[in-house]
């Protein structure tokens, strides 16, 4: 797993719409990179929604947004629509993010035991670096941004 220090990888993956991201397109601003389990599932939907609604707060206060599942590009292309999200999704469907980041392992739901991503928030400074993480636990999905803003 990352840890507080380290620095933002430069390639993060590919974007809804197939375009690179690049972690160094963030530097001089502060980026809450937020990973979650699948587009479309009810804690996942309200901690976007969540995002979006305070995303001109998160801006004000210097963040940029960027969500990751290991969905496909068209399934974030379905969810940002249908949810308006401002910011972009990165489709990791090579799980390649979510094994650097370390938030992808086994899962028990129900009794069931799966693979999965374990919802989980990282908060990088203007110069790339780890600053802060919100794990599974202590995330609220539907006050995640007051959460990442201190209130």
């Amino acid at each position: 797993m990352m840890q507080i220090g380290d620095k933002l990888p430069d390639f993060l993956g590919t974007n809804q719409n197939d375009e690179p991201v690049y972690g160094s397109a963030y530097l001089g601003k502060k980026l809450v990179l937020y990973f979650y389990p699948k587009d479309n599932t009810s804690g996942c939907t309200a901690e976007a929604r969540n995002l979006r609604d305070n995303y001109d707060e998160l801006r004000k206060a210097g963040y940029e947004v960027v969500g990751v599942s290991i969905d496909s590009a068209l399934s974030h292309q379905k969810f940002i629509t249908k949810n308006q999200l401002p910011f972009d999704l990165i489709s990791d469907t090579e799980k390649t993010l979510v094994e650097h980041f370390g938030v992808w392992g086994e899962k028990k739901l129900y009794g069931r035991t799966y693979m999965g991503v374990f919802r989980t928030t990282f908060i990088f400074n203007e110069e790339g670096v780890l600053e802060r993480i919100f794990k599974p636990k202590e995330i609220t999905v539907s006050n995640h941004a007051n959460q990442i803003l201190n209130k």
